[in-house]
């Protein structure tokens, strides 16, 4: 799989629009990555990295380690490394509208928590 690939899959998904991320083609929706070329040097060539939470993140690592995989750069962010080579067209399919989801709910999460504030402002303390 190329990344053409991975871009003609992602581009249809809602509000998703190609970009760049330190200089490597990429994913975005709403202005936030959900899939990129992984750029730091210690990535295999060839790999897509994809926003996901941790937990399956880690599923999917230990599942499939010859196609998911961390490296010791990508430790901490919810993310998770994927070898283009050897990802199925439906598994990306699958991992793309995963982390189309997972970025949306962030994104719609922190608008959410930054409204509120501003809210109880706006209320009396009666």
């Amino acid at each position: 799989m190329t990344f053409r690939a991975v871009r003609e899959i992602g581009l249809r998904l809602p509000g998703a629009k190609e970009a760049t991320m330190y200089g490597a083609p990429a994913l975005k929706v709403g202005g936030k990555m959900f899939a990129c070329i992984a750029s730091h040097k210690s990535a295999e060539p060839n790999t897509l990295a994809v926003r996901m939470d941790f937990a399956q993140s880690d599923a999917l690592i230990a599942e499939d380690p010859e196609t998911y995989y961390l490296e010791d750069h990508y430790v901490g962010y919810p993310v998770v490394l994927v070898r283009l080579s050897r990802v199925h067209p439906d598994a990306m399919r699958d991992l793309l509208a995963g982390a189309w989801r997972f970025v949306s709910a962030t994104s719609s999460a922190q608008n959410r928590s930054r409204r509120s504030p501003r809210k109880a402002r706006g209320r009396s303390q009666d």
